[in-house]
């Protein structure tokens, strides 16, 4: 089976939040509720005075290895399709939660009675464009495709694993992220902007 990744350059983002913004108003058939987003951008520091660091997170459904959301659905509304994405057929949804409760990233949300999350723009993929998310990144620093063809083209320094995330071999997440230094210290808080 294909391994589909995102791929986060977090020393070019800014944090503005374009990813989420376009998610939200571009996805075709999406009429997400007030507050609820298929991406989110989270804003951190760490250290104290005078030495602080910054940094952002732009987080999204992470097409695990091993899905926690595809492993309790008691309905198979989600599933693994052939090209690695994570996707939910909506009409076998009865909006129980249990896929929500079982991700340890917080993506799979309850919109309209139904379990909603990114399909990775599977429809444009499919057409051989980006999601949208990665269009919309003024800063490139988002990409998406094979795990290996981004590893081969960013480098193999990239981790998937930060302090302000869950451990990634969980679910097998794949996200590989070029990371600021500061998002790997421990002393790290969220800053609400």
């Amino acid at each position: 089976m294909a391994r589909k990744a995102f791929y986060f350059d977090q020393e070019a983002c800014v944090g503005c939040r374009g990813c989420q913004i376009v998610c939200k108003d571009k996805i075709e058939g999406a009429d997400l509720e007030l507050g609820v987003f298929y991406r989110t951008v989270k804003n951190y520091e760490s250290g104290s005075f005078p030495k602080v660091g910054r940094f952002s997170v732009s987080m999204t459904c992470n097409h695990c290895e091993n899905p926690a959301c595809v492993a309790v659905c008691p309905q198979k509304a989600i599933y693994k399709a052939e090209d690695g994405t994570v996707l939910q057929d909506a009409s076998l949804c009865i909006g129980c939660g249990t896929c929500a409760a079982a991700c340890p990233y917080g993506v799979p949300q309850i919109v309209n009675n139904k379990m909603a999350k990114c399909d990775g723009c599977a429809a444009r993929v499919a057409k051989g464009e980006k999601p949208l998310c990665v269009d919309a990144c003024t800063m490139r620093a988002l990409d998406f495709g094979e795990y290996d063809e981004l590893v081969a083209k960013y480098g193999p320094d990239l981790v998937s694993d930060l302090s302000v995330l869950p451990d990634s071999k969980t679910t097998g997440a794949n996200l590989l992220i070029k990371a600021r230094a500061c998002a790997l210290e421990a002393d790290v808080r969220e800053m609400n902007l």
